[in-house]
């Protein structure tokens, strides 16, 4: 792994060598605001083996749980009257703490909330309250709350099989339930340090504000442990499937991927934006993924394909920032359809269907993203999207808190600031390079896929799965009656399109994670 001193020594960042940590300033003037952000090196990944969860139970108790000065209830009704905001993420490989008030308030926000970095209470009390909370999203909320988001959590454990990648930021069950609070207080003191940090700081601030800041996080402990390697993943052996079974599942909610050798931190990243924008631009209704499954068939919500994990698709428009990683996947997201049992009870005539449309929604994504390796993308095609990544990218940094986080984000690639890097770099491409972008990185012969579906439906699709069997796509009489030629023959082609499925399980919801 990188270590943040060595990697984010750059000319654009004013640095504290006594100090011992970095620090990327943003200053506008004009702004009403003060952002305030710690990103520490620090994630999931640095779960002990059998206390996977650690990571981020210490940061929830860092921000949810009170300082030495004031309970969690003090804090929050100091801030009320300055309308001071504070949030916490944490990832595979960084934590970030985000503090944000007006700029009229900084010292007094400041004030409050500095304990939360430098002098957190560690109550036992606070400690079981957030550690239930955690259990519970494990053990319940992220399996019945959202079977998208839970295919996306399941295809991480299956890609990342036995790496420290492996578990959900939020951990295991058994490994939540084995933390104790003295764990918490050793976490903070060997992974939260003074050289494991880099600092940001935006909006309007004085030069006194700054040096308080790095002076006092300047004051942190030394890291004294040497930090894990981002696992490298293997390509699956062709297609290996888990379809996790449960019950009343209104669908299918799949996930697939497999792992790419380029980030952000790679020229050729921006080629990958191109097409995979064109492919599938997440909640974009001009991608093929989208017009094909979606708009053509009405087979579901939405269907995106991704080149870097994007954290909380179905809340966010826009990717956030305080996600990044060194070892990445490509993958295709198609939103729940429907299982058989629904088919028929909506359409008699469908009555002696055995399986639902994910059979053939996966061929069709497969086959979308086959015929893009294979033809790419044109000179039109390409200077459309390439005109819409342009613009669209500047909206990732409309706040002074976004535009701070991935300018710290980029401290981790490597890079300066990668909004303004990636306009010139989409600027230079050309379709060529796209495509050989396209075939250098993605393929169609080798896939994970994880798919959560109902107990009525998952011995049918892993049957069908396993044995290549043609997947008519199945419609009711009076949709078929208005279907264009073309479309009934492209449905004939997907539904015998083959897949080079290697391994099939299925797996009993309440085994998972």
């Amino acid at each position: 792994m990188k270590n943040f001193i060595k990697v984010f020594v750059l000319p654009f960042m004013l640095l504290n060598q006594a100090a011992g940590q970095d620090l990327v300033e943003l200053k506008k003037e004009n702004a009403n605001t003060l952002v305030l952000k710690y990103m520490f090196n620090a994630g999931s990944m640095m779960d002990p083996a059998g206390k996977e969860g650690l990571t981020q139970l210490t940061a929830s108790l860092m921000i949810g749980g009170g300082t030495e000065t004031y309970s969690i209830s003090e804090i929050n009704n100091l801030l009320y009257p300055m309308a001071g905001q504070y949030a916490q993420s944490v990832d595979k490989e960084v934590t970030v703490f985000s503090f944000v008030v007006h700029a009229d308030f900084t010292h007094e926000f400041y004030d409050i909330i500095r304990g939360m970095i430098f002098q957190p209470a560690f109550d036992e009390k606070d400690f079981k309250r957030i550690r239930s909370n955690q259990l519970n999203y494990v053990e319940q909320i992220i399996k019945a709350s959202s079977d998208e988001d839970y295919s996306k959590m399941a295809l991480e454990d299956l890609l990342y099989r036995g790496t420290r990648y492996q578990h959900m930021v939020a951990g295991t069950l058994s490994g939540i339930q084995n933390i104790t609070i003295e764990d918490i207080r050793e976490h903070y003191r060997t992974f939260f340090t003074r050289d494991n940090l880099l600092l940001g700081v935006a909006g309007k601030f004085g030069v006194d504000f700054k040096t308080r800041v790095v002076n006092e996080a300047g004051q942190l402990p030394a890291l004294s442990v040497s930090l894990p390697e981002p696992p490298e993943v293997d390509m699956p052996d062709g297609f290996q499937v888990e379809i996790i079974r449960k019950d009343n599942t209104l669908g299918s909610a799949l996930f697939t991927g497999f792992p790419i050798g380029v980030t952000r931190a790679d020229d050729e990243f921006a080629a990958l934006m191109i097409a995979n924008s064109w492919l599938g631009e997440h909640r974009k209704s001009y991608g093929q993924l989208y017009e094909k499954i979606r708009d053509i068939r009405s087979m579901n919500y939405g269907n995106y394909s991704y080149i870097e994990w994007y954290q909380n698709g179905g809340s966010n428009q826009l990717p956030p920032p305080h996600v990044p990683r060194q070892s990445n996947y490509f993958s295709i997201w198609i939103r729940p359809v429907q299982i058989a049992e629904q088919l028929k009870m909506q359409y008699p005539e469908l009555e002696d269907i055995r399986v639902g449309h994910a059979h053939f929604a996966l061929r069709m994504a497969v086959r979308e993203l086959d015929m893009l390796i294979r033809h790419g993308i044109t000179e039109e095609e390409f200077k459309l999207t390439r005109q819409f990544l342009r613009s669209y990218i500047k909206l990732y940094i409309q706040t002074p808190s976004r535009e701070l986080g991935f300018l710290m984000d980029s401290r981790f690639y490597g890079r300066n600031d990668y909004i303004s890097e990636l306009d010139q770099l989409l600027a230079d491409l050309t379709a060529e390079d796209v495509n050989a972008a396209v075939r250098k990185y993605l393929q169609v012969e080798n896939m994970f896929v994880s798919i959560i579906t109902d107990n009525s439906e998952a011995q049918a699709l892993a049957e069908h799965l396993k044995s290549n069997t043609p997947s008519p796509m199945s419609y009711s009489n009076l949709i078929m009656e208005g279907l264009p030629e073309e479309v009934i023959q492209e449905d004939k082609t997907v539904a015998n399109y083959p897949l080079n499925i290697k391994s099939v399980k299925i797996i009993e919801s309440g085994e998972t994670f």
